[in-house]
């Protein structure tokens, strides 16, 4: 059996799973990985950063092309917005798609339309959702704020059917925060979303970029254990705009300084060097792990493979036994 969607036939693949365009952690390899296993791979450029879009890119424009398969390149938009160029270099390659969070899409989406890829806008809002739409996305992704890394307010299961009924007769929409097994692709698409993005759950793959100390703390953690606020934001000297805060982790750091957010900007000159240092040592009592709520469902690190089949082959059994919403099972 397969489930196949509106998002699995935009995108030409087989499963309705969306890799999250994770800063760094999802390079070439993971991307790769999960678009061989009928996913959407998307590299993760971040804020962006030329050296290593220009060491990845070219890693999957190879790969591609010994063994066909589709794959996304994501970015923080107003990063994109300070080096407009990286979409140049990144378009050279031929994505499939290009993924904007957190800022104007308006300024790159002409572009990336006319090179034939698909826009794809991560939203936390409704009014968000229209605004990404009427500036020419394909894909909304509505990420409620269960999700690891940067996000708002608003829970998944309430956001996506009011993103579903606001944009679904003008663009896709999938689902994005504490979705870590086949139980949540089931539910999104019950809830009209056409699929699923996939952050936490695939950082905790062998194939995955991070330290593997950051994937065993993701597996030892309950969804009690993550925590939304500036802690990290402001120990990095990067602190996001109202109304985005991030979730990570709980560890030692945070819970020094939780509710003393403004001692730690006072004392930020000693912190910051502190923290930069932990991060480059891999030292998670002190440098964040970006995870979301679906920690408390990841019980092993596997590899991205695996995780793709097995949450596949648990929506299926779960939809077979009741069919509903706009997707269809039929034999592969």
């Amino acid at each position: 059996m397969t489930i196949t969607t509106l998002l699995t036939r935009m995108l030409g693949v087989r499963h309705p799973i969306l890799l999250a365009a994770m800063d760094l952690v999802a390079d070439a390899g993971l991307t790769r990985v999960v678009s061989e296993a009928g996913g959407f791979g998307i590299l993760g450029g971040g804020y962006g950063d030329a050296a290593w879009l220009g060491r990845e890119l070219p890693k999957l424009v190879e790969a591609r092309e010994a063994s066909p398969f589709r794959f996304g390149v994501g970015f923080i938009t107003w990063g994109l917005a300070r080096q407009p160029e990286l979409l140049d270099l990144t378009l050279a390659a031929k994505p499939d798609a290009v993924w904007l969070s957190f800022g104007d899409p308006e300024p790159f989406a002409d572009k990336i339309k006319a090179a034939g890829a698909r826009l794809i806008c991560q939203v936390q809002s409704v009014e968000m959702a229209r605004d990404a739409v009427a500036k020419g996305a394909d894909i909304i992704v509505a990420q409620g704020s269960e999700a690891g890394g940067h996000g708002a307010s608003r829970g998944t299961f309430a956001l996506v059917p009011a993103v579903v009924d606001a944009v679904a007769d003008r663009a896709i929409v999938v689902a994005a925060g504490g979705v870590a097994d086949g139980r949540g692709l089931a539910a999104a698409l019950m809830l009209g979303a056409q699929g699923v993005v996939l952050g936490t759950r695939l950082y905790a793959s062998l194939e995955a970029a991070g330290h593997a100390a950051a994937k065993e703390r993701i597996v030892a953690a309950s969804g009690d254990d993550t925590v939304r606020g500036l802690i990290f934001d402001i120990s990095r000297q990067n602190v996001w705009p109202a109304p985005f805060t991030g979730r990570c982790l709980v560890n030692a750091h945070v819970e020094r300084w939780s509710g003393r957010e403004v001692a730690l900007m006072q004392n930020i000159r000693t912190e910051a060097p502190r923290y930069q240092a932990a991060r480059e040592a891999g030292d998670f009592d002190i440098a964040a792990v970006i995870a979301g709520e679906g920690a408390g469902l990841v019980r092993e690190v596997l590899p991205a493979a695996t995780i793709v089949t097995e949450i596949v082959e648990t929506a299926e059994a779960l939809l077979a036994n009741g069919q509903g919403g706009s997707f269809s099972l039929g034999a592969v």
